[in-house]
């Protein structure tokens, strides 16, 4: 068989042999009847796996398996399926399992405002604390629903300190510490977290100079804070940079870069500084005035005054899903350490206790993860036992309704809206890695559960400095892994679902 037919023709002959012909707008006249393929003749004529992989051009290593889903479900296809590699983002599927076993889908995140004091004639005579409560989901607009609430609860005046407090959960800088500084999706982590701890920053020209705003915007509110502040420098590169200057983040930007405008969100280094001065704005425009925020040494012991809950897990774990959230991932999971009884003091103590987890519970022997997000590249899965872990009838019957859907695609990368297999899955990305691991929904009702890993490690190890936000050969790189992953479902779907 050619690579032309390989790679050009499969998904779309499969898309075309396997559906269910249509009958509405039927002609009004009979056509010239066209054989279609038998099944045996389908499966006959797919590629090997051997042929896709050969013809991918891809380096580095390759790693799958596909399984039949439910119960006594067994490996049907492997390629080095036993390989440890790097999973990327579908990490978050087993975070998502994880979370699950230990919180349970209806747990709900509680943002807080204590008071710490009395409260008389309308003054709280002691300190105010914002107190968080480990939800991933907490935006502008909901700390100012608290901030409305705390009006409503007749406080006016506060006489002592605003205090806030993060401390549910271990705090570190940052989710991965070989990320570029700007990289808005490896912020701070911490109990306390806002807009997923990210600041918006945007620029516009303005005579021979720019005009700057840094702020915590949302789509009904854009409070400019003080916590995060952006020099722009003549220069062409760095692009940026970035340094904590005590209870400031401190970024540079490079004139040569900025264009006529733009904007971006970078990452928050003070998570709890963040909130604390968003609140006290959007409490002023209730006409409370606070202090400056501090920080809080201690877990705050008074009286709760407003609290603010976050949407269910089941419905945040479908968002991370969807969006590929690594702050959320992160604190989902160090949330279900703590409940399982760890008290991990980073998230590698953290991913520690999810891996004792899935070697208990799902025979996961070899999961050997860094973190819950899957933004470590020194994180390791198993392709079999990745598969084989979805194929069991509880994952399936929780994974695949929260999961995304992905679209098989043509040559040109446009979405066979018709083609009769479905998946649902995790994608997962980074530069020189690309995983995909779901389920496939076959035309025949069969379900099957794969996982596909593809990573050059050695060119991954090669990214230093400025060279890892884009580095050269990377996009043409994974563009390739992406093909091979729609290549190999599209015939999956026809040898085990035909």
């Amino acid at each position: 068989m050619t690579k032309r037919f390989s790679r050009r023709s499969f998904l779309t002959l499969t898309a075309a042999s396997l559906a269910t012909p249509s009958l509405a707008n039927a002609p009004s006249r009979s056509l010239r009847p066209v054989l279609r393929p038998s099944a045996q003749s389908l499966i006959n004529a797919a590629p090997t796996a051997e042929s896709l992989i050969r013809d991918s051009g891809l380096s580095g290593k390759i790693s799958y398996a596909v399984a039949r889903a439910g119960e006594g479900g067994g490996i049907l296809e492997g390629h080095n399926a036993a390989a440890g590699l790097p999973p990327a983002s579908v990490t978050k599927v087993l975070t998502a399992l994880y979370a699950l076993h230990y919180l349970g889908p209806t747990h709900r995140f509680v943002t807080s405002l204590v008071a710490v004091g009395t409260v008389q004639n309308g003054v709280l005579k002691g300190d105010l604390v914002l107190r968080g409560g480990g939800d991933p989901t907490l935006d502008t607009n909901r700390l100012a629903d608290l901030a409305r609430t705390l009006k409503a609860s007749g406080i006016r005046e506060v006489t002592g300190r605003f205090l806030v407090w993060g401390g549910a959960l271990p705090a570190t800088k940052q989710i991965d510490d070989k990320q570029p500084a700007e990289a808005g999706y490896n912020p701070a982590v911490s109990g306390l977290a806002l807009n997923y701890n990210r600041v918006h920053f945007e620029w516009k020209r303005s005579g021979n100079g720019y005009g700057v705003t840094m702020d915590a915007r949302s789509d009904r509110y854009r409070p400019a804070v003080t916590v995060a502040e952006m020099k722009i420098e003549n220069r062409a590169v760095p692009v940026y940079t970035y340094k904590s200057a005590g209870k400031t983040d401190q970024w540079t930007v490079a004139r040569g870069a900025l264009g006529n405008g733009g904007a971006r969100w970078l990452p928050v280094r003070q998570p709890e500084l963040y909130a604390g001065e968003v609140f006290r704005t959007l409490a002023r425009a209730h006409g409370v005035q606070l202090k400056a925020p501090k920080v809080a040494r201690g877990a705050p012991r008074g009286t709760i005054v407003a609290r603010q809950q976050s949407p269910d897990l089941r419905t945040i774990l479908k968002g991370m899903l969807k969006y590929s959230t690594n702050l959320t991932a992160e604190m989902v999971g160090l949330a279900a350490s703590q409940a399982r009884g760890a008290q991990p003091a980073s998230l590698r103590q953290s991913a520690g206790a999810m891996n004792a987890w899935a070697k208990e519970q799902l025979g996961m022997q070899a999961a050997a993860l860094v973190d819950h997000s899957g933004l470590g590249e020194a994180s390791r899965l198993r392709a079999d036992e990745t598969a084989l872990m979805l194929a069991k009838a509880g994952q399936h019957a929780v994974l695949q309704p929260i999961l995304k859907d992905i679209p098989l695609r043509d040559e040109n990368g446009r979405p066979i809206k018709s083609h009769p297999v479905k998946v649902k899955a995790k994608t997962g990305t980074l530069h020189f890695v690309s995983a995909l691991a779901g389920y496939l929904n076959a035309p025949d009702g069969k379900v099957l559960a794969f996982a596909i890993f593809e990573a050059d490690v050695n060119a991954r190890a090669r990214l230093i400095g400025p060279n890892r936000e884009r580095p050269k050969g990377a996009r043409t790189w994974n563009g390739r892994a992406k093909r091979l992953q729609q290549a190999l479902i599209a015939r999956w779907g026809t040898v085990y679902g035909a």
